[in-house]
């Protein structure tokens, strides 16, 4: 990763290990708050200070979402590290998984100690063997050490961690699916309200953040809120890692500040393969509508910057698409996807992510009817908003963003049948 700042710098020919966690500091935060017993509430306002928005997608603070938890309330409560890492484009958490499990890890239990969680669970995407593997031999080490299981560190604090391995579903990286997936049930998202922090994982309160998110907690207590959120820019706190690929000459993964320009981020990755003009940016994921290259370039990677711009930092993936490009090739691609990863619970997404697919196949393949634009519009308002989880809005985002920027290639495939991109148009 480039410019490491939260994720801490591991010069190590195994930098996995334990041994070379703890050789820059790893766990030392933690055993600060256990003996020092920090008080829960000056811990949440510290990461409230951070201004730590969730890194998974939807950027709630986190800090806002420790506090929602009841700690006084009797029972169970749960801690879920959401790694199912499924949206197209993005490949940041399984880095995380394979190269730093251990801050995850203490991360994990500095958040258990302040909601009053004596259980967590990492739920890892199917796919990722090698991170899961990584992750497990880093719970075994914590264990080892005393710091997971029964009266860690002599505190009196309980937690027992466990990795949970999916099956290779989209749907279950949403939380309410997610914790319908850990209780051995189908994955498919609940109904909200009530939210997990009051009803989660088994019927108790749960808080549920993502892999970065909970990764970023040893450091921003070590270095305080403010320091963090003065690596970023207003609203948007600290540091951000991104994935990007596409195009360009050096994909990969890169942890740079909140605010930094889209074209420095460009540059790190090595710029556009072959000298190529830039087309268009999807900035957060295939869920995020694209923008424009030529804008994209005006821009800064914080949740303001571009949302202001019509589209989503999302998870922080990336992709650069050069002029080689056909744009309905590629929301035909990104369609076909969220057509097959529907549940099937909601008959708007259900029904209406078919419909999206087949037209803009049909407008690919050359058979394209005049009408078809239209009706793209008003399925995709007819979507969006109307169901329970967002994968409506996911599968209705790129279609509008498509048509919003690049319309001219649909009706050239409509009107000509052939592409405009092959036809040097």
């Amino acid at each position: 990763m480039a410019n490491e700042v939260c994720l801490r710098t591991l010069d190590h020919d195994q930098p996995w290990s334990l041994e070379a966690y703890r050789a820059v500091g790893g766990y030392e935060v933690l055993k600060r708050v256990l003996q020092e017993k920090t008080a829960p509430d000056d811990i949440i306002a510290e990461v409230k200070k951070s201004n730590l928005r969730g890194r998974g997608g939807a950027g709630f603070p986190t800090g806002v979402k420790w506090g929602f938890i009841n700690r006084s309330a009797p029972g169970d409560r749960y801690l879920v590290c959401n790694s199912d890492e499924g949206e197209p484009g993005t490949f940041k958490d399984r880095d995380i998984l394979r190269y730093n499990p251990h801050q995850l890890i203490e991360g994990m239990i500095i958040a258990a100690y302040t909601i009053g969680a004596a259980r967590g669970y990492n739920y890892i995407r199917g796919e990722f063997q090698e991170p899961y593997e990584r992750f497990e031999a880093a719970l075994e080490e914590a264990r080892k050490e005393g710091f997971l299981g029964e009266d860690i560190l002599g505190s009196g604090f309980d937690f027992q961690l466990h990795a949970h391995l999916g099956a290779g579903a989209y749907i279950c990286g949403e939380e309410t699916a997610l914790l319908e997936s850990i209780e051995g049930k189908k994955g498919q998202p609940r109904f909200k309200p009530p939210f997990p922090a009051l009803f989660g994982l088994y019927g108790r309160p749960t808080i549920i953040n993502n892999t970065e998110s909970l990764a970023s907690i040893p450091v921003i207590l070590e270095k305080g809120g403010d320091w963090f959120k003065d690596l970023g820019v207003e609203n948007s706190g600290g540091t951000k890692v991104f994935s990007i690929s596409g195009n360009i000459n050096n994909p990969g993964v890169f942890e740079i500040p909140m605010g930094t320009p889209f074209k420095d981020l460009l540059q790190m990755a090595g710029g556009m393969k072959d000298g190529r003009p830039i087309k268009a940016v999807i900035p957060g994921g295939s869920s995020a509508p694209v923008i424009p290259g030529a804008q994209m370039m005006e821009l800064t990677m914080d949740y303001d910057a571009i949302q202001q711009a019509g589209s989503m930092l999302g998870s922080g993936a990336v992709i650069v698409l050069d002029d080689t490009n056909c744009m309905v090739r590629v929301l035909e691609r990104m369609s076909y996807f969220y057509y097959e990863e529907s549940c099937g619970q909601c008959t708007p997404c259900r029904e209406g992510t078919g419909w999206l697919y087949r037209i803009v196949h049909r407008i690919e393949q050359g058979k394209g009817r005049q009408e078809d634009l239209e009706l793209l519009d008003d399925i995709t308002g007819k979507i969006a908003g109307r169901t329970i989880c967002a994968l409506g809005d996911a599968a209705a985002g790129p279609v509008q963003g498509m048509l919003k920027h690049f319309r001219d290639e649909f009706q050239y495939h409509i009107d000509r049948k052939r592409c405009l991109v092959s036809a040097g148009g």
